[in-house]
Parts: structure tokens; C-alpha cells; sequence
């Protein structure tokens, strides 16, 4: 038998589905570099640490260049912000578009179609 925690002590957390514009497609590693930087520099150290953030890549999209950032429901606003900020990959000229805040995975792929 598998021991669970309870409900009540599990953290709580959201699921950002975001999309990229740009020209180019990106690589995986450069667009994840530019995402992680960017919310270490807009909300620190100590925040970045608290919000649980992740990078999912399997929910990645490479042609939609789509993908799910989750994250805890305090943090939504600054992880959305933070994403509005980066203007440049490399050399690429890049828009985020935050598309939607989804609180399972499944609803959020359910609108991605």
C-alpha cells in the first residue's frame, strides 16, 4: 500500500499555457534559458524558489510553439508578467502570448484544440 500525503498538505498549483510568436522556430533549450532567466530576474530568488515553477517539456509543442508552465496560484500574475517581458531569443524577435491558466493539465490541452 502506497503511503499518499493528505489533500489538505499537498501544494496547490496552475498550469500557464502560453504560445510563442515568432518568424523562426525555437529550440527547446534556448526558449526554457530565456524563460527561467527572465522570472529569476522579475521576481528573485526567493519568489522563483517559493512558486514551484516547472517547465514542462513533454506538453512542448515545437510547431505551435505552444507549451504549459506550472506554477503555484500566488505566482500566476508575476510568471505571466515575466513572460510578457522577454522580447529577444538569440536573435530572434520573440512575443509571448499567455493563452489561458488552467488548473489540470488535461483541461489545458482540452483548449489547446
Amino acid at each position: 500500500m502506497k503511503l499518499k500525503s493528505k489533500p489538505t498538505l499537498r501544494p496547490k498549483h496552475k498550469y500557464v499555457v502560453f504560445k510563442i510568436h515568432s518568424t523562426a522556430k525555437l529550440q527547446y533549450n534556448d526558449m526554457k534559458n530565456a524563460i527561467m532567466n527572465a522570472l529569476m530576474n522579475w521576481m528573485g530568488e526567493r519568489d522563483f524558489a517559493d512558486a514551484g515553477i516547472w517547465l514542462i517539456k513533454n506538453l512542448w509543442e515545437p510547431g505551435e510553439q505552444k507549451g504549459f508552465i506550472k506554477c503555484a496560484p500566488k505566482y500566476v500574475d508575476a510568471v505571466k508578467m515575466s513572460l510578457m517581458l522577454i522580447h529577444q531569443i538569440g536573435d530572434e524577435k520573440v512575443a509571448f502570448q499567455s493563452l489561458w491558466v488552467s488548473g489540470t493539465i488535461k483541461s489545458g490541452k482540452e483548449k489547446t484544440e
